[in-house]
């Protein structure tokens, strides 16, 4: 959901990539539902495999309670974002967490182009 904040409303002025330390085989169809209702559609995506380059090309690492299991860079600008794991959560459940999304990028944004 981050991921596609970011690709949408830097409108190509960021460039995005999305992996995780342990990703599922499948996008969360719930998680696809609740961006698609604010316009954004995710649903071509595929969870990726965070590797070590993608840390290493990238200014801003946002993690999501990833621990020691992300790749550590000294240098980089590392962001821990404390939010609710959407799997297995109804729509109305997960419509809050898009949203806290949503605030989280557009700070970010914000100062990435300011």
């Amino acid at each position: 959901m981050a991921a596609g904040f970011m690709r949408t409303l830097s409108e190509g002025r960021v460039e995005v990539l999305s992996a995780g330390s342990l990703p599922a085989t499948s996008l969360n169809p719930v998680a696809v539902e609740a961006m698609a209702e604010v316009g954004i559609d995710i649903a071509a995506e595929s969870p990726k495999l965070l590797a070590d380059a993608a840390v290493q090309a990238s200014d801003v690492v946002i993690t999501m309670g990833c621990g020691d299991t992300c790749p550590f860079y000294p240098g980089k600008r590392y962001l821990d974002w404390q939010l609710r794991d959407p799997a297995g959560l109804p729509l109305e459940d997960v419509r809050p967490i898009r949203d806290q999304i949503r605030t989280m990028v557009e700070q970010l944004l914000a100062e990435l182009l300011h």
